[in-house]
């Protein structure tokens, strides 16, 4: 996404990142990469279930999380164990969602190149 933040700039838009983990973690994330774009807080997965982006990962699949040092109650400051879908919106300066793209597959990720071209193209309209 970084490669596609001086390109929506220029267009007059801005990109946002929204993420279920606590700030300090993601402030610690932050500060070994920095970031070009806005990196929110989503405590709980709130707003991602609210749009129907969330899910909860799999009891099964918790112990391998944990087997890679991730854990989740931690990560993210609650014990729901949820992730939000990998998604994209786009929204004018009204607050209206012109485009969206979301996958219940978490290895399906918006492309940043699809984004400005989204972006572009309703700007056209």
């Amino acid at each position: 996404m970084q490669g596609i933040v001086e390109p929506l700039k220029a267009m007059g838009v801005s990109l946002v990142a929204l993420s279920p983990q606590v700030p300090a973690r993601s402030l610690a994330m932050v500060e070994n990469k920095p970031l070009a774009f806005e990196l929110l807080s989503d405590p709980g997965n709130a707003y991602a279930g609210s749009l129907g982006l969330r899910f909860r990962v799999p009891a099964e699949v918790e112990p391998i999380y944990r087997g890679f040092g991730i854990d989740l109650a931690v990560s993210n400051g609650d014990d729901s164990w949820t992730l939000p879908m990998p998604a994209r919106l786009v929204v004018d300066g009204e607050g209206i969602v012109r485009d969206t793209a979301a996958d219940p597959d978490y290895t399906v990720r918006p492309e940043p190149t699809e984004t400005l071209e989204r972006v572009r193209s309703l700007l056209a309209d």
